[in-house]
């Protein structure tokens, strides 16, 4: 009998620890985040990848699509970089300047903004992406520029669902709004809840544990709520710091990346 419990219990932590390393690589290759160049051949197995569409032709889409499982663009709904390409064709109705970006606040209200941002979105699909990544959603909330216009926003992206209804749209932040936004989107990301990346010290760094618990909880509240997908976005750029924050996610079921804050390359894994 007290062999049987010993083998028992060896199983089970042998269970637990195989479960656990087997959590950590779902985790960790499930997604990937890159808004660099690269020959889409040499990216495989994810399934999903964000990617800057403007480096991809519909060939490279094709296979990009034959080797991972969905393929999105990236897009922001609430700013516009003056180097992108309809910057000119919005910025006089934009509101203000994002400095640490060098972009300006979108009103999405404005007629002119939607018909750019449909083109947008037309051309994308037409292109053979799966969706897009709707960066800077958080904009909408209490705590960004423009939460007056989240009527805008829901408007916006429920036509979007009426013109493509088998569009993936993935949302950035504005985790307060998921009661609004969840019917028209398929998951939600949210960046930097086990990192802190200091812009001003251009510094990668651990969050505060009690404000990492904080954002954890909310996530998971929405979480449960209202049963949209969830992929977490961190930063680092040394494995020591890499490391730790795979420990905190650990305690999560979501899958994460982790890269460094601009996005641009492909990081090795391990």
């Amino acid at each position: 009998m007290h062999l049987i419990k010993i083998f028992m219990v060896t199983a089970a932590i042998c269970l637990n620890t195989a479960q656990s390393v087997a959590q950590e690589l779902t985790q960790e290759k499930q997604i990937l985040f890159t808004y660099g160049d690269f020959y889409p051949a040499e990216v495989s197995g994810y399934e999903i990848l964000v990617i800057e569409s403007a480096h991809f032709d519909s060939e490279d889409i094709a296979v990009l699509k034959q080797n991972n499982t969905t393929v999105l663009g990236y897009i922001s709904l609430g700013e516009v970089n003056e180097a992108a390409a309809h910057f000119p064709e919005i910025k006089d109705f934009t509101f203000g300047k994002n400095e640490i970006w060098n972009s300006h606040i979108l009103d999405i209200a404005n007629d002119e903004t939607r018909e750019t941002l449909m083109g947008i979105f037309d051309y994308n699909i037409k292109k053979g992406l799966d969706g897009m990544f709707l960066d800077n959603i958080d904009n909408y909330t209490e705590f960004g520029p423009t939460p007056g216009k989240k009527e805008a926003l829901i408007d916006f992206l429920q036509f979007l669902n009426v013109v493509y209804p088998n569009i993936h749209l993935m949302q950035n932040a504005g985790v307060s709004i998921i009661k609004d936004t969840h019917p028209f989107i398929k998951s939600v990301a949210k960046e930097s809840i086990a990192s802190d990346y200091n812009f001003q010290q251009k510094k990668y760094q651990l969050r505060d544990e009690a404000i990492f618990q904080q954002l954890l909880k909310e996530l998971k509240e929405a979480y449960d709520e209202y049963e949209v997908p969830v992929v977490l976005i961190e930063y680092a750029e040394t494995r020591k710091l890499k490391k730790d924050i795979k420990h905190r996610l650990a305690q999560t079921p979501w899958p994460y990346f982790i890269g460094k804050i601009d996005l641009q390359g492909i990081p090795e894994k391990g």
